[in-house]
This record gives C-alpha cells, structure tokens and sequence, in this order.
C-alpha cells in the first residue's frame, strides 16, 4: 500500500506545480490587484492603464485601457495567464487569444463574497497558493464583523450617484449596492429593472433619501441638490458623502475599507437622530 501512496503524492505535488504560472498580464485595474491579492504580484508582466495598487503595478508595461487592447504586444510578451475583466473587456479580442491557446480567467465580482473567493482561485495560479488563502480569510473576517456589527441597526435609504449628466445609479445585485448593504444601507432603487438605471432629480427628491453618496468624479455635488433643500432629508441633515472612488469601484481586497467608511458615514447618520 505505501507505493501506491507515495505516487498519489507524487503526482498530486506534479499537478500542483503545472498549474502554478510564470508568466501573468492584467487587462484591468480591478483584477491586477486581485493578482497581488493571491500572491502572483511577481508573475505580472504587463498591466492595464490605472493599475496604479499596490505601487509596484505602475511601474509595469501597459497593454489596454477603455478602448481596447494591444492584441499583438500582449502575443508578443507570451504570457501563461491573462486575467481579463468579463463584459469590460473586448469579448471579440478575447476570443482570438484563447483561440490562440492562451489560457485566459474572468473576472467580474458582482457580491462581496465573490472576491475572497477570486482571490482563492487566482491563488491555485501561484507556486504559495496558503497566501490567497491567507488573504481571503481576511477579507472574510473583516467582512463578518461588520455585518455582525450593524445587523440590527435600523436601516437608512440612500441614493447612490454614479453620474450627474445624465443621472445615474446602481440597482440591487449591481456594483457597487453590496458594499451600501453591509451597513444597514437602503437602496432607493432597488426595485430598478434595469442594472445601472437613469433616473430624473425628481424621482430621487419623491423616493426621499436620507443620505446621498457619490465619488469625486459623479458629479455629486451639494449646489445639485441645494435648491431641493426643504424637500430632501439628505440636503436638509446635510448628509451628501463623497467616497474613495478607487475602494468604492474596484472589487478588490481594499473593498473592505469601502465598507468601513459607508459604515461610519451611515452610523453618523443614525446618531443624529438622536
């Protein structure tokens, strides 16, 4: 029985080191740092423009941005792994790299518990796998004790605004609703049918937010909402927050501080009605 045993080990020990890669391009912000998340920081060869976390990331060669990819460079630089970002990446150019027989994962977190799980599976890539593991556990944890933390705190309705011209938001099982969620927050829309819907500045004053939330770059601003001031708690309580675009947008393990300062934001909320 002991032959047996030890070629068991010898071939599962093989398996692991084949699927271990050498040669790693990120196509997106979101999955370069969920690379060095799983311990394949050293692996990357090339990134996207605004990889810019951790600081090793930006001194990396770019190979793709909003418009596209570079299809012949990233050939050229024979990677063994491509993370690419699925629906945000071109699907057309995706393709002809698999085609070509690059191994190629998808990425796209749509819950919170989607990205200690990603980073698990990108872990399985690297030679030290126990450090994705390590990583993820964390996130988890963080995640646990903040949902314990605020699970019977009441609930407070929220505007979320991803863009000021025209205005839109997130609806329910889109990013970035999950991270509002964690603390108690109340989407205004989340019986949107539509994923990212547009919405007036009038449905917004009738659903009646209690706070308003926004990044430096949606345009959420309190001159906006100011002339609805008397007919929108958010404005009347002053409670309009601006949030770290980065943390707030990218599905990564920074997601968690995200989370804590929605959570401080929405606690701050809640004492003032006391």
């Amino acid at each position: 029985m002991r032959l047996p045993c030890l070629c068991l080990l010898f071939f599962s020990a093989v398996s692991a080191a084949n699927q271990a890669v050498e040669r790693v391009i990120s196509l997106s912000p979101h999955t370069t740092e969920l690379a060095y998340a799983a311990g394949l920081g050293d692996q990357l060869i090339a990134v996207s423009d605004y990889s810019d976390y951790p600081e090793a990331a930006t001194k990396l060669e770019r190979v793709a941005n909003y418009r596209g990819v570079k299809l012949e460079r990233i050939v050229a630089l024979k990677p063994d792994l491509i993370l690419a970002w699925k629906g945000g990446n071109p699907p057309r150019e995706m393709a002809k790299l698999e085609q070509l027989g690059i191994e190629v994962y998808y990425s796209n977190p749509t819950r919170l518990e989607d990205i200690p799980n990603t980073i698990e599976a990108l872990g399985q890539y690297s030679s030290q796998p126990e450090y994705a593991e390590n990583t993820a556990n964390q996130f988890r944890q963080q995640l646990t004790d903040l949902q314990r933390q605020h699970q019977d705190l009441r609930p407070v309705r929220f505007f979320y605004q991803l863009s000021a011209s025209p205005i839109i938001t997130a609806a329910n099982g889109s990013w970035p609703t999950p991270i509002f969620t964690v603390c108690g927050g109340q989407n205004i829309f989340a019986d949107s049918i539509a994923t990212y819907p547009q919405v007036s500045e009038e449905q917004v004053v009738t659903r009646q937010p209690e706070v308003i939330f926004g990044t430096p770059h949606s345009g959420t601003d309190t001159s906006v909402w100011n002339k609805w001031l008397g007919k929108l708690p958010a404005v009347d309580n002053q409670h309009i927050f601006t949030l770290q675009a980065d943390w707030l947008n990218r599905p990564t393990p920074r997601t968690i501080k995200a989370v804590k300062q929605v959570c401080e934001l929405l606690d701050s909320v809640r004492k003032d009605d006391l």
